[in-house]
């Protein structure tokens, strides 16, 4: 064996095109990115959209809390732009997060309002976006360095 070849089964931490580690990184970056589209998705079309074109089921849940338009296109309009934001570079890592927190609210409400109905719903969504935040979180320094030279 000459000393320009690896073992078999052993990977080299170069970066080049088609090196296991870029591949591996490449489609991690892919599958995060795909999972973004996705939540952006959901959260701007099943969840969103139902609240702010005051859709009757969405209607009834805010009657049902006691809650009233006001609050549900409110959180119809945070749902919608944490969806967009999802998909900008600069700002999916605060969207993952404020998004995060609005399920957190979900949860309690489901928990408190709706007798624990549907109340693992809001706990699913939370680890994708989770994952969103801490794997972007580089964007937040960008970010914040963007903010301090305003």
């Amino acid at each position: 064996m000459s000393h320009t070849t690896a073992p078999v089964g052993t990977t080299t931490p170069t970066s080049g095109p088609g090196s296991p580690v870029t591949g591996r990184a490449r489609g991690l970056r892919i599958a995060l990115r795909t999972v973004q589209v996705l939540l952006a998705l959901f959260y701007g079309i099943a969840s969103a959209l139902p609240k702010l074109i005051a859709h009757p089921s969405a209607v009834e849940s805010f009657d049902r809390m006691g809650w009233g338009g006001g609050a549900m296109y409110t959180i119809g309009a945070l749902e919608l732009a944490g969806a967009v934001a999802l998909l900008i570079p600069l700002l999916q890592s605060v969207a993952a997060l404020a998004l995060g927190a609005l399920m957190v609210g979900a949860f309690i409400v489901q928990l408190t309002a709706f007798d624990g109905e549907n109340a693992a719903t809001p706990l699913i969504l939370v680890v994708p976006l989770l994952l969103i935040a801490w794997a972007r979180r580089q964007h937040n320094r960008d970010l914040l360095s963007l903010l301090r030279r305003s």
